[in-house]
């Protein structure tokens, strides 16, 4: 089965248990009078989106390089992970906003009435299935090297946390009663505050790739030290890294013996190159220029 192919398969199994989860959620929330399993509900349904959205730009990302985009089409994941993170962001505010709205009008002396037993049921429910979709997600897409399936198990994570939240909240307006039914509310704005940091840790790194930002110096420096490690190569320099979806690019300039062959300068290249590429993928683009260096 191809990378793509696998990443397709997680991501829908993961839509199918999203959307059960939205319509559970949403009927419990309604049902059971419950405005932290309602904010639970619209982050289960952004985490189906977001599903949808992965397997559309995986699908783009996993297309071959062509006139239009020499370098392939690897950052289409990368945008991908980039709407999560909106997708994300967006569902955040709106929760904490409807929570805030609905904590100020209890402050004013309105009743929020006492949530269900099924809004509970239903977040118990969602902590364990999202857990567990949670640790399948992020080993494949760890075992893959796909930044759109790891940030999708995040999204499944906070989904977790997020019900584990209302759960609290939940059920303790039922154990205390009406004198403590801002629980619920309290929950719905502690929820999205968890999403508002789980959105920014996935809009950071995915900004960074689409600005072109370098690879981390510890990686750099391993670049540097694998090329130093040729022989006859010297003063590695002008090195200019970036991330293409799950691929790595590297720039870089060597000096070697001006009295070398074309041939015997390609060869010891294409050793480097070999090297790299072993390291960091066989889909790497790899630059490298020399420079001769005359002996006196």
């Amino acid at each position: 089965m191809t990378r793509e192919k696998e990443i397709s398969r997680v991501t829908v199994a993961g839509g199918v248990v999203n959307l059960l989860l939205v319509a559970l959620k949403f009927v419990a929330g309604i049902a059971g009078r419950s405005s932290a399993m309602v904010a639970d509900a619209v982050h289960s349904l952004s985490d189906f989106i977001t599903d949808i959205v992965v397997l559309v730009f995986v699908g783009i990302s996993a297309r071959p390089q062509d006139a239009s985009h020499d370098y392939g089409h690897g950052k289409f994941e990368t945008i991908a992970t980039f709407f999560i993170g909106l997708a994300l962001a967006g569902a955040a505010i709106g929760i904490v906003v409807s929570g805030a709205t609905k904590l100020a009008a209890w402050l004013q002396g309105e009743d929020i009435p006492v949530p269900g037993t099924l809004a509970l049921w239903a977040a118990l429910i969602s902590i364990v299935v999202k857990e567990i979709l949670f640790q399948y997600t992020a080993r494949k897409g760890k075992k893959l090297e796909s930044q759109a399936l790891v940030a999708n198990a995040w999204h499944h994570r906070s989904d977790a946390l997020s019900s584990i939240a209302a759960a609290i909240g939940i059920g303790g307006a039922i154990i205390f009663g009406n004198r403590w039914t801002v629980l619920d509310p309290l929950a719905s704005i502690v929820v999205g505050a968890m999403l508002v940091k789980v959105a920014w840790d996935l809009l950071g790194p995915a900004i960074g790739e689409l600005t072109d930002k370098s690879l981390p110096e510890e990686v750099e420096n391993e670049i540097l030290g694998i090329i130093e490690e040729a022989p006859g190569v010297s003063e590695p320099h002008n090195l200019r890294t970036r991330r293409i979806g799950n691929r790595v690019a590297v720039e870089v300039h060597i000096r070697l013996d001006g009295n070398l062959t074309l041939a015997e300068a390609h060869e010891r290249t294409s050793q480097i190159e070999k090297r790299l590429k072993e390291r960091f993928g066989s889909d790497s683009h790899i630059t490298i220029h020399m420079e001769p260096v005359k002996n006196s």
